[in-house]
């Protein structure tokens, strides 16, 4: 094991790994990393310079007769090159990721995520033919699910360690572009203004929910975020906003307005609403331009007319709603039939709603092969986690090939007890 979510949840997928009967080993690269490994044995704490973690890896792997690799993501450097050997030498590789389907289900899958998910090469036609081999039941929604504060917590908790108990990690760098101080600052303030931001929030949503106006909804990313970094024609979210601000000012009818929403764990290290002030007063399109400090979701794309997006899996819950979609970078559910192909600008002015029939059977296939029931950061999420994915893991077919095969995993009602 490699790098996971911040908080318990490798930790506790050990144990479970171990009560199967395998043996589990974990590199740390920081002090938070070990602090959540909780003095479990089988911890390697990486101490070397990041140049030679290629070579400490390889050894590492043919010392220990290492069968399998798990990690969280599989983009950033130490990751990358972790896959990269692990491909060499024919180790199975398991890659954890936040649910393509989230906040219901967070994403498994072998060998890659993302961009690198083989999802990427599976057409709607192919995923019917496996859906054809199982009879599917898609489960439903919880009425209440979330872990949001769970998540701040943790990642605060996390960079606290690294901040002030690193000195034994005295090569680490984090592979973000900020420092580990700033870093945790940003945790800690955006939790202590979590009431603030709230009633700001309300204010903002209550005055376009209460508009009148058509409106078009961009969901903006976080800019570190690993999709956004590896899997986007952009370098920046300000590039993004530019385009969509065009856009908007050249297509959409005069009495639209354009709604950008910001990720729900923004931290403000990007200055996204200057940035979007700015260039809407330059377009002369600012009194029908909106900024709303992350949130729920639901509530906006009820009304909303369509939805832009670079790859965020937010877009899921749009193509439920059978709202128009346009997405610039790689993503699982880029499939022709329900994402536009048109001109951010024509796409303003008129487009075409999705294929419903073709997103349902998209949607149930993620949900029979790489979408888990559960979460990484409240108690109850990886309960229900739990019992499901250490069994995926031992399995000797990963989801997909397994449902190609008829032998989809049982899946745990969402609703029931945890």
């Amino acid at each position: 094991m490699l790098q996971g979510p911040h908080g318990p949840f490798f930790g506790q997928l050990a144990d479970a790994l171990r009560s199967a009967g395998a043996t589990v080993w974990r590199v740390g690269f920081n002090r938070g990393d070990e602090f959540f490994w909780r003095r479990r044995p089988g911890y390697v704490p990486f101490l070397g310079q990041i140049a030679d973690w290629p070579s400490v890896c390889a050894d590492m792997m043919a010392t220990m007769r290492i069968s399998d690799l798990v990690l969280y993501g599989d983009t950033r450097p130490v990751h990358a090159d972790a896959v990269r050997i692990a491909r060499e030498r024919g180790i199975r590789i398991h890659v954890f990721e936040e649910g393509y389907l989230r906040p219901y289900w967070i994403t498994y899958e072998r060998d890659g995520s993302n961009g690198h998910s083989r999802l990427m090469d599976l057409g709607v036609a192919g995923m019917r033919d496996a859906l054809s081999r199982s009879r599917v039941d898609v489960p439903e929604v919880p009425a209440h699910w979330g872990d949001l504060r769970e998540h701040v917590f943790y990642g605060a908790l996390y960079h606290f360690f690294v901040m002030s108990m690193n000195r034994r990690y005295h090569n680490f760098a984090p592979h973000r572009g900020i420092g580990v101080r700033q870093e945790f600052r940003l945790h800690l303030r955006r939790l202590l203004l979590m009431p603030v931001h709230r009633v700001e929030r309300w204010v903002s949503t209550r005055r376009v929910k209460m508009g009148g106006f058509p409106y078009h909804l961009v969901l903006l990313q976080l800019e570190h975020d690993a999709s956004f970094r590896a899997h986007s024609p952009f370098a920046s979210q300000t590039e993004f906003i530019q385009e969509c601000l065009e856009g908007f000012a050249a297509g959409a009818p005069r009495h639209h307005h354009l709604v950008f929403k910001a990720h729900p764990l923004e931290d403000g290290r990007a200055p996204l609403q200057a940035t979007i002030r700015d260039v809407a007063r330059r377009l002369g399109v600012a009194g029908r331009v909106h900024f709303l400090r992350g949130g729920k979701l639901a509530a906006l794309l009820g009304a909303a007319r369509t939805v832009v997006t670079v790859n965020s899996t937010a877009a899921q819950q749009a193509l439920w709603r059978g709202l128009p979609l346009k997405a610039f970078g790689q993503a699982v559910y880029s499939k022709p039939e329900f994402v536009s192909a048109l001109p951010i600008d024509r796409f303003f002015a008129a487009c075409e709603r999705p294929d419903m029939a073709a997103y349902a059977d998209y949607r149930r296939y993620l949900l029979e092969t790489s979408q888990v029931p559960g979460g990484f950061y409240s108690s109850r999420g990886r309960r229900i986690l739990l019992r499901q994915v250490v069994d995926m893991l031992l399995a000797d077919l990963d989801p997909y090939d397994a449902l190609a095969a008829g032998m989809a995993a049982p899946r745990q009602p969402l609703r029931s007890s945890a």
